[in-house]
């Protein structure tokens, strides 16, 4: 690997493993596009690959990560995988700049440009499309509304586009929103907030919550970093490779708010578990029982969004 080569993929890792709302870490998200990639059809396959071509980090970054001598099956794939982590890579580049709402950018702003769909000559990052923060509480504490926009409203309006006659640089744009936000949606804690009295707008979906052994931690991290945190495709291919086939009903599911629903019921039964995981913000010691059970989940939402991925981008982009 060229030293280029080399900064790139440190900077990608650094922006996904940082990022407050990353979902899964890097190689989650190239996985779910390698279980979708397979599910193309032949036909789909060249649709997207001519609209990912469209993307301003094809020729600039993402090509510059496939090695050498790589057939062009394969770079296709390897293109696909990494167009899935755009819209985390893009919070580390200083041309996606334009103030992006309160909390950072991880609420929604009260202008138009929350929920604007004008392409690659958006500018924000729209952190707030990233994650839907559906509130329970355990102790009883009235539950604030849904912020919107926000990843279920987006996958619909961007899936619109998709099956229109809009202009393909936009389609691009909301393609790759698309192969990030499936594999959001179903991280659970992208679509859950425990609201308690302490944080009557909820924990920022596990964000808040801190785990030991160096209390650093913090409750989505670890959910994000269950199938893996690597940034290099081929360990995202094996990865993906030993995961077992999606429940065929289940992924032939196709309204994001059940997906959200799914990952919402996930959260607040299984993810705020006691023990280990009690009121407050801990910290926390994950137990084995927990880290395994938390594995299997992960694996199986993780399967699941590919082939849901797959089965919209084909119905979409006949």
């Amino acid at each position: 690997m060229t030293k280029a080569r080399r900064a790139f993929a440190i900077a990608v890792c650094i922006v996904v493993l940082s990022s407050y709302s990353a979902a899964w870490f890097g190689l989650g998200h190239m996985a779910v596009a390698y279980v979708a990639y397979q599910k193309l059809t032949p036909g789909t396959k060249i649709r997207v690959a001519r609209l990912l071509n469209k993307n301003p980090y094809y020729k600039t970054k993402w090509k510059a990560l496939i090695p050498a001598g790589t057939p062009a099956n394969q770079r296709d794939l390897m293109i696909f995988m990494i167009a899935a982590t755009w819209p985390d890579q893009i919070r580390s580049d200083p041309t996606y700049n334009l103030p992006d709402g309160p909390e950072g950018g991880n609420r929604p702003p009260s202008e138009p440009l929350a929920s604007q769909n004008i392409g690659y000559r958006d500018h924000h990052r729209h952190k707030y499309w990233h994650f839907v923060d559906t509130g329970f509480s355990q102790d009883g504490t009235a539950l604030p509304a849904i912020p919107t926009p926000n990843a279920e409203t987006e996958i619909e309006k961007l899936s619109q586009t998709l099956a229109s006659n809009r202009p393909d640089t936009l389609k691009s744009y909301d393609l790759v929103w698309l192969l990030h936000l499936v594999g959001d949606v179903h991280q659970p804690l992208h679509c859950a907030t425990r609201v308690s009295a302490g944080e009557p707008q909820g924990d920022n979906g596990g964000n808040n919550v801190k785990l030991c052994a160096n209390c650093k931690d913090e409750l989505h991290a670890f959910w994000d970093g269950l199938p893996g945190d690597s940034s290099n495709p081929a360990d995202a291919i094996q990865v993906a490779q030993k995961l077992d086939p999606a429940d065929p009903a289940l992924a032939r599911i196709d309204d994001p708010a059940i997906w959200v629903k799914e990952s919402f019921d996930i959260a607040r039964d299984s993810v705020y578990v006691n023990p280990p995981i009690g009121a407050g913000d801990g910290p926390f010691t994950i137990t084995p029982e927990y880290s395994d059970q938390a594995h299997k989940i992960a694996a199986q939402r993780v399967a699941l969004a590919g082939e849901r991925l797959a089965n919209l981008i084909n119905a979409k982009l006949k």
